[in-house]
């Protein structure tokens, strides 16, 4: 298996932990906002880092580090993923999965196998926004519809959250989002940042402003929602 990032310490990506980020390249949506275009349009140009490298390092941070965030690209794109992580729990670390929900049985198999701890899954727009936001038209919704049933069912801790981009989003797109995730635990809106590394040049937040107005459609139905890494 290899490995296309590390980021050896973070303390925002996995709530509560100290933690490690690692990076996959490769993912089946072309969302415009992507701030790993690199790791999406070039899979093999990306950095490479062994498998082994990566586990001598988190042995080397046994007590140190509290958690492993797995993102990417699409990590469930990896057909070794599964093997990969019973190391990871091996050494003792909680797991956070990083995914766009494409792929409902392979999430499925994590779950069951009780290798991951704690799932984030993107909602990127409203459903009828889907194709728009993700790049591919025509798209079938369905596995993404089965992933948050997967979620919503499975008793482990999970979030959904929506990166969210000047004219990409509206306010009524928020409220179709609400509608669609009504009753949900936990809800982040993000509001889009520019790495440098964006599938699509020349995107913009939306203001502090907008994104409270967003927030509070939102918690219309969906009550604990809440804004990530902004100040209102």
């Amino acid at each position: 298996m290899t490995i296309n990032g590390l980021q050896k310490l973070t303390l925002l990506d996995y709530p509560g932990k100290v933690a490690c980020t690692i990076f996959f390249a490769g993912c089946n949506f072309r969302c415009p906002f992507c701030h790993n275009a690199s790791l999406v349009l070039a899979p093999a140009e990306a950095e490479q880092i062994s498998e082994e490298t990566v586990l001598a390092f988190l042995k080397k941070r046994q007590g140190v580090l509290d958690g492993v965030c797995i993102t990417g690209g699409e990590p469930l794109l990896q057909p070794e993923l599964p093997a990969f992580l019973e190391k990871i729990r091996a050494l003792g670390y909680a797991v956070k999965l990083d995914t766009n929900g494409y792929f409902p049985a392979r999430l499925q198999q994590l779950i069951d196998a009780g290798l991951v701890d704690y799932i984030a899954m993107d909602v990127k727009n409203a459903p009828e926004k889907y194709p728009q936001t993700i790049g591919i038209s025509p798209f079938d919704l369905s596995p993404v519809l089965k992933s948050m049933e997967i979620l919503r069912t499975c008793g482990m801790p999970f979030e959904f959250r929506t990166t969210v981009v000047h004219g990409l989003h509206t306010a009524q797109d928020m409220a179709a989002i609400a509608d669609w995730l009504e009753g949900t635990e936990r809800y982040f809106l993000q509001s889009f940042v520019d790495s440098g590394d964006v599938l699509m040049p020349g995107l913009s937040a939306c203001t502090p402003a907008e994104m409270k107005e967003f927030l509070a459609i939102v918690q219309q139905k969906v009550q604990n929602a809440e804004l990530r890494g902004i100040s209102v």
